[in-house]
Order: structure tokens, then sequence, then C-alpha cells
């Protein structure tokens, strides 16, 4: 594993760490029976029935998992 030479300064430091920054995550919005939902693009959809119990995951259409 790579150890620095040197040791780095506070400002060095501290302006490195400052450059990343977090980005929102792209949610799609989509409306089912009225219902608005925001969901992860390309992740499987958790489907429910009228009660609210899980009964299995979806993705393009197509059941892949069970809950």
């Amino acid at each position: 594993m790579p150890v620095p030479k040197r040791r780095l300064s506070r400002s060095n430091t501290r302006s490195r760490r400052s450059q990343w920054k977090a980005t929102a995550p792209a949610l799609v919005k989509t409306v089912e029976n009225g219902k608005v939902t925001y969901s992860l693009p390309h992740r499987a959809k958790l489907v429910e029935d009228v009660d609210g119990t899980p009964l299995y995951y979806e993705y393009k259409g197509r059941r892949v998992a069970d809950a």
C-alpha cells in the first residue's frame, strides 16, 4: 500500500476534501392508479397489493424475485 513520503499540510488536506460533493440521486416519477411514486432508475420495484402487503419485485414489467 502506498504511503506518503511527507506529511500534507492542513490547508492542502482541507482543500482536497472540499472538492468532494454529494449529488442527489436521479429519481424517476411514476403515477400508478392515481398514486405518485418516486424510484431509482434501473432498480427492481416492490409490488404491493391493496392492503400494502409486499408481493414481489418487478423489473421492466417482469417478476424477478419474491418479497
